[in-house]
């Protein structure tokens, strides 16, 4: 297998570079040809290095970075005043060939603007969008977009779901489903933004539209690509990250209320485990920024070790089915 190489902005993130350290090392560790570059303060990621013993640097380098884009800062800081931050370094790699993607846990506004500035849009996408893929009944579903455009015209809705469509064929489906998130499935629900994407999407030649979808339909698995709005999408994703912790808590909290209570949850604990590993929201940690000409993973900025290890999954899938390619060669012939 050939090598995967990945640039880590280790200083992003609501718990810093600790964390994320212990991530990129579980990774290495799980993946023979997984090369990692550290970006950031190299004291600092040095003297967290020491703290693991037996590390095998041979496959983990460092590169220096003595600027941090901070999790308040504005684009425009990003963009012209950090210079030398590890967000804006990684992502140079990623433009220089040195590495085939970087994952940042940082300020999700700077990354879209430094991502944008330094690495360009594939030719025919006005704006990258935020893709991550949600549990469903029958599987998971690509949503997109997640906040990165929270103001979207009709054809940047198309070009989200020729986006998504593609992303989910790299995935191994072969003709992804997809959905336009409305408040109805009648065509004459929506307002105008969202029936003349629709529109739009109902002459797009190669994309398997389905029509509209509700939110519980989404997670009956009804479309593979469900599409919307930034404003739309964010609400969706952060409303289902809180319903999930809460059923959890709840689910807890009833089987441990009582003596007969406490045996049916020993019963049932397994069971229970099962079912929160696969709907924790860390599991499914990693929203890619799709239409740059190279790979970009936003982790959730709260994510600890595991959600960030996740996200780090996500790029390695994204470099094997060489995504940023692979969306270059079917937006010509799918977009007007």
């Amino acid at each position: 297998m050939s090598a995967q190489i990945i640039a880590i902005d280790a200083m992003g993130g609501d718990f810093g570079p600790r964390s994320i350290v212990e991530a990129c090392l579980a990774c290495l560790s799980a993946n023979p040809s997984l090369y990692l570059t550290l970006v950031g303060q190299p004291q600092l990621l040095e003297q967290l290095l020491t703290q693991h013993r037996g590390v095998d640097r041979s496959r983990l380098q460092i590169a220096a970075a003595s600027e941090v884009v901070g999790m308040d800062d504005k684009p425009s800081v990003a963009l012209r005043g950090k210079p030398d931050s590890s967000m804006r370094v990684a992502l140079e790699l990623v433009r220089d060939d040195k590495v085939q993607a970087m994952v940042s846990a940082g300020n999700t506004g700077a990354l879209m603007a430094l991502s944008r500035h330094v690495l360009k849009t594939v030719p025919g996408i006005d704006r990258p969008a935020m893709v991550v893929a949600l549990p469903t009944l029958t599987g998971h579903c690509q949503l997109l977009d997640l906040g990165a455009n929270v103001d979207c015209s009709a054809e940047q809705l198309l070009q989200f779901a020729v986006m998504g469509s593609v992303a989910a064929q790299a995935l191994g489906i072969a003709r992804p489903r997809v959905a336009l998130l409305n408040i109805g499935t009648e065509d004459i629900k929506g307002n105008q933004q969202v029936k003349q994407a629709a529109a739009l999407l109902q002459a797009a030649q190669g994309l398997n539209y389905i029509g509209y979808i509700e939110g519980d339909g989404l997670y009956r698995g009804e479309a593979d690509v469900v599409v919307c709005d930034g404003f739309v999408g964010n609400v969706l994703l952060k409303s289902s990250e809180g319903l999930a912790s809460m059923i959890a808590a709840r689910t807890e909290a009833v089987f441990s209320s009582g003596v007969f209570s406490r045996l049916a949850g020993a019963v049932a604990l397994p069971l229970l485990k099962r079912l929160r590993r696969e709907l924790a929201p860390a599991r499914h940690n990693g929203a890619s920024f799709l239409g740059l000409q190279g790979i970009v993973i936003k982790s959730h900025g709260s994510a600890g070790a595991e959600g960030f290890r996740s996200a780090i999954e996500r790029a390695l899938v994204e470099i094997r089915e060489d995504l940023p390619r692979r969306l270059q060669g079917c937006l010509t012939d799918r977009l007007p």
